[in-house]
């Protein structure tokens, strides 16, 4: 089997697995328990968030462990709103390419009151800092804008509208599931108020988040409860926290590398597969991470021409896989000015460290073969 699905989950580290199977096999004890077990428990949990705060660049207590990035992300998002001291600040900014997540929690938001600008990208997939920055005004209350985009792999301008943002005293949050270990990427790169990241893009276990807040922001919690400093209740997983920071932290040190080799092989998929096949062009032409190819096969279902990848035993998507089942095209492509057509007929490939020279020569031959049939 081909794995090219990165985006939507990396395979599991080795040494995640090895921990993972340790630590369940002795996992004892409630963190916030006063036995043994329970000190035990919380001294593991301490270390997890040290180690996560490091890499961030922020305070342990800034640390927030969460079930996945799209909770931390909703906590963000609907929690800074909500607890915001000034209530004359009714609008939210974000755009019109976010990640799923955001588009629901703003529409919730939307539901109770606020006001919400989309600001839309350009042809090349990066939405404009300037039409972003226009958007903010004294109403503004949060902006959150992802630092790169999840399915065609461009970087948004998170940078600056951290620093526009921050100048203003506006709340900024960016989403940063697909920055890291794919660009250098920490709080010294994005100043923001608050940021959310999930571990099996890195390598670790689905099922864990986090969320960082800054000191000082009040966050109103999804689920009330006394963990997590009252961001996020529940008991936490413990193992868990501990695999995302053991992911995160390789991420980070082998991103360089990393970036390196990835690009190289989209690179030459990139120019064999327009070489062979005539009229595909890229999806997203800014400055993208090297992990991503969004191509747009005109002509051709892109559901179908998954399916046929599959039974070949290619894994690929259409789109953010927490979209799938829906029958509508990507909302990101048609942001981007793509028809229903255009968005339909493309496929994502997203790639790892454990993709190959020869992977990339399969999935070109494959394509090669099965696009003008399913034209």
């Amino acid at each position: 089997m081909i794995y090219w699905d990165h985006n939507a989950g990396a395979p599991l580290l080795p040494q995640v697995a090895e921990h993972l199977a340790r630590a369940f096999a002795d996992a004892a004890g409630n963190p916030s328990s006063v036995h043994q077990a329970g000190r035990n428990a919380r001294r593991h949990l301490d270390s997890a968030r040290e180690r996560v705060a490091k890499v961030l660049g922020c305070t342990p207590r800034e640390i927030a462990f969460t079930g996945s990035g799209s909770e931390a992300a909703a906590i963000a998002v609907l929690g800074a709103f909500r607890a915001r001291k000034d209530r004359s600040k009714t609008t939210v900014v974000t755009t019109a390419i976010e990640h799923p997540c955001i588009l629901g929690a703003v529409k919730q938001l939307e539901a109770e009151g606020a006001q919400v600008v989309r600001v839309a990208p350009g042809a090349d997939g990066v939405v404009p800092a300037q039409a972003l920055i226009e958007a903010l005004d004294e109403k503004t209350a949060l902006c959150s804008v992802q630092w790169v985009n999840n399915e065609t792999g461009v970087i948004q301008p998170a940078p600056e509208l951290a620093r526009a943002c921050v100048a203003r005293k506006i709340i900024f949050h960016s989403d940063a599931v697909q920055a890291f270990g794919r660009i250098a990427a920490s709080l010294r790169e994005v100043p923001a108020d608050l940021l959310s990241l999930s571990a099996h893009k890195l390598g670790g276990p689905a099922g864990v988040g986090v969320l960082f807040s800054r000191r000082g922001l009040d966050v109103a919690p999804l689920t009330p409860g006394h963990q997590e400093n009252g961001r996020r209740g529940g008991t936490q997983a413990v193992a868990m926290a501990e695999a995302l920071a053991l992911a995160l932290e390789h991420a980070v040190t082998s991103q360089e590398a990393a970036s390196a080799q990835v690009t190289a092989l989209r690179n030459r998929l990139e120019q064999a597969v327009l070489a062979a096949l005539p009229g595909t062009t890229v999806n997203g032409t800014g400055p993208r991470v090297g992990s991503t190819s969004n191509l747009q096969f005109p002509g051709v279902d892109g559901e179908a021409l998954l399916i046929a990848l599959d039974l070949e035993g290619i894994c690929v998507s259409t789109g953010a896989a927490c979209a799938s089942g829906s029958l509508t095209p990507s909302h990101v492509l048609l942001a981007m000015g793509h028809s229903s057509a255009e968005a339909s007929g493309s496929i994502r490939f997203s790639l790892g460290a454990t993709s190959t020279d020869t992977e990339v020569d399969t999935v070109v031959s494959a394509l090669t073969r099965l696009v003008p049939k399913n034209r």
